[in-house]
């Protein structure tokens, strides 16, 4: 759903919006800011827009209506060919009408379409002569750009020299992945400047930079390729005879990147409903994509189609945007949150004022750590850039600098823990409460006692509460030692109740390894990982055993996560002790250790020959992704259970699809990661499909083995 426009009531106010439209134009396409975010700026433009059809009579000079960029740019470098801009749509509805006149202006239905994603970038002009880039050129006002030839090298995706020696025109977006974007603010800030507000305004500001004493890289995607002055005469006629499509995959030929790298490649459909199918596909992958995409390009695929739609002033006939609802938005930081997890971490949220994003009012959004918040620069009052999309937790990109007043004030960092008032361990980038997860033991506590932890029956977040008032249990092996009587003397705990919960309790002790390390909660592990960790050391002695270098062998774990997570076991002895004291079993069922290496850093078994595998199960060598919901004989199981299965039948959990990906498991409701898998062309199956692959694995239980 599109958020409705402002309504322009009166000459006046039209002729400020004008104003304020064309001001903001102005500044992103000189440097990569400006006072209004994507949306706010569409929408000022379509009120423009609709006083103007009411009032013909009245319309300015001034008027960014029809024009390229707005009307707020110029260029002193000739466009071979005019470079324009895009009508766009906003539903189905629009959409069909658009084909509707479409059809009108070519004469027949357009039985080809290309379909694209709009990427969120800066439309540039590649000039190849003899194959050797050597102009790049904005789009400027649409007939003439601006030379940033500079930029030349510091673009990925653009090479300097084609794959032929041909003469021709590359145009396609520059814009900056996410990664891109995070370095370019390290980077940036490093140097003494303000971070940018979001990756396609780094890129516009970059793109024109000349004598910075960094350089920051860029991407380039290719949308566009026609022949120049002096291409020659069979090219340049091919050129212009062949469909979008073949155009560009010629160029991606040449050496040129374009979406047909990506998870969201360019295709050709021949129905209005097809397009429609393949817009709700993109848009259902956008969250996931490593670079912004506001909609998605839709053309008349065919050249013949094309020139008999013509073009406008501003835009084509034969092309149209479909936009997507907005995932950023400009609004005000009014505060800082500081709140301490269940293993003592203190994270910092921000207090939002409310904005609307893709559906949904957001007040809050992540600043990770006090450092990501001092190398941003972010201030109470800051105007910040937000994002959201999809499900994807919101995020401050950056302050928007230019639209500080002065009155802005300075974040003040806790001195203390703000829950218990101890010390604070300000060691690591993530800071921490010394008393760790004393600090929040309720928290602690209720998280390990989850079903997809130790699976505690009857001992949710009240009774902990009881149990830490009452001075009963100071930790998690506190628990395995709580008496009938002790129970019995907490307000509403009944025999039967009591009861129940002993037994929950002692059920629990028999947990696989992979769940007490789950329940413990060191830090830089989650389910997934404590799954993988229990899995290749097998035992709670092996994995307390081995030092950083062992434990990176586990899959995911790298140099840093490491030697955290050996600390965090030596700091956890005293616990991990108490645990075996009481009886919580500290093995991983069905997993074998791994064999102990010889003075030379060999494995002491290897003879050379392939290692002997175990019933490996039906899933042995492949990446199982698990979405929507479960029916049938997986119904009750919990997401991490289902985890638990693919693993005891010999699979990989993951929870993203990829082209690694061998099978997604989809059930009622399964979005964008089901729309991904098709795409890629990933084996999808329903659940009762999956349930009888692993029949003999469903029962086992977790962390057991199947019956012979």
């Amino acid at each position: 759903m599109t958020t409705p426009d402002a309504v322009i009531v009166d000459a006046v106010a039209y002729a400020q919006a004008i104003e304020d439209a064309v001001k903001a134009s102005a500044a992103y396409y000189a440097g990569g800011t400006s006072v209004l975010d994507d949306d706010a700026y569409d929408r000022l433009v379509r009120a423009i827009a609709a006083w103007e059809d009411e009032h013909p009579e009245q319309v300015l000079p001034d008027s960014p209506t029809g024009k390229v960029a707005g009307g707020a740019v110029e260029g002193d470098v000739p466009h071979t060919r005019a470079m324009l801009s895009l009508d766009n749509v906003f539903s189905a509805e629009e959409f069909t009408a658009w084909t509707a006149s479409l059809t009108r202006r070519v004469g027949h239905d357009v039985t080809r379409f290309s379909v694209e994603p709009k990427l969120d970038g800066l439309a540039i002009a590649a000039r190849y002569t003899r194959g050797r880039l050597t102009r790049l050129i904005t789009r400027g006002d649409g007939t003439a750009g601006e030379d940033v030839s500079h930029a030349i090298g510091t673009v990925e995706g653009l090479p300097d020299e084609l794959a032929e020696p041909v003469t021709v025109e590359v145009r396609g977006e520059v814009l900056m992945t996410t990664a891109q974007f995070e370095h370019a603010n390290e980077v940036r800030t490093a140097h003494g400047g303000a971070p940018f507000a979001n990756p396609r305004n780094a890129a516009a500001g970059t793109l024109r930079a000349k004598d910075r004493a960094y350089t920051v890289p860029m991407t380039f995607f290719g949308y566009g390729l026609l022949p120049l002055d002096d291409t020659g005469p069979a090219l340049a006629e091919l050129l212009e005879e062949s469909a979008h499509s073949d155009l560009m995959t010629r160029a991606g030929a040449y050496g040129v990147n374009t979406t047909a790298t990506t998870a969201v490649p360019g295709i050709t459909v021949s129905t209005v409903e097809e397009v429609l199918a393949r817009v709700a596909e993109i848009a259902g992958l956008r969250a996931s994509l490593p670079f912004g995409i506001d909609g998605i390009v839709v053309k008349a695929d065919l050249a013949a189609d094309q020139r008999a739609a013509g073009s406008g002033s501003r835009a084509p006939r034969w092309a149209t945007a479909y936009k997507l609802p907005a995932v950023e938005k400009i609004t005000r930081l009014l505060a800082v949150e500081w709140n301490v997890g269940r293993t003592g971490i203190i994270a910092p949220r921000a207090v939002l004022e409310p904005v609307r994003i893709d559906g949904s009012t957001i007040t809050y959004a992540t600043l990770h750590n006090a450092a990501d918040i001092t190398r941003r620069d972010l201030r109470l009052g800051d105007h910040v850039m937000v994002h959201r999309a999809g499900d994807v937790i919101p995020r401050i990109e950056a302050p928007v600098a230019h639209l500080r007043t002065g009155e802005e004030q300075p974040i003040v960092f806790p001195e203390a823990c703000p829950r218990c008032g101890s010390g604070i361990d300000t060691g690591e980038q993530r800071w921490r409460c010394v008393n760790g997860r004393d600090c929040h033991l309720v928290a602690s506590l209720s998280y390990a006692a989850g079903r997809d932890q130790l699976d505690i029956e009857g001992l949710g977040h009240t009774r902990v509460v009881q149990l830490v008032e009452a001075g009963l249990v100071t930790d998690l092996a506190g628990l395995f030692a709580l008496t009938r009587d002790q129970l019995l003397g907490l307000e509403r705990m009944g025999e039967t109740s009591t009861d129940n919960l002993l037994a929950a309790l002692a059920a629990a002790k028999n947990q696989p390894l992979s769940r007490v390390l789950c329940a413990l909660g060191v830090r830089g592990t989650g389910r997934s990982m404590s799954r993988r960790i229990a899995r290749h050391f097998a035992t709670m002695d092996l994995l307390r055993a081995a030092d950083a270098e062992a434990i990176q062998q586990v899959e995911g774990i790298g140099t840093e996560k490491a030697p955290s997570i050996v600390a965090e076991l030596a700091a956890l002895a005293p616990l991990i002790d108490r645990l075996v004291a009481a009886g919580v079993n500290m093995t991983e069922p069905g997993a074998t250790p791994p064999a102990p290496a010889t003075a030379d850093g060999t494995d002491a078994t290897d003879d050379g020959s392939a290692p002997a595998v175990a019933d490996a199960g039906p899933l042995a060598g492949m990446t199982v992704v698990v979405t929507g919901a479960m029916t049938g004989a997986l119904e009750k199981l919990s997401r991490n259970q289902m985890n638990e299965l693919i693993e005891r039948a010999g699979g990989r959990s993951s929870s993203s699809v990829s082209k690694k990906t061998s099978l997604v498991v989809a059930g009622e409701g399964a979005g964008s990661k089901r729309t991904k898998a098709e795409s890629l062309g990933v084996r999808l199956a329903a659940p009762d499909e999956f349930a009888a692959l692993v029949a003999d694995y469903v029962d086992a239980g977790p962390g057991t083995e199947p019956s012979a």
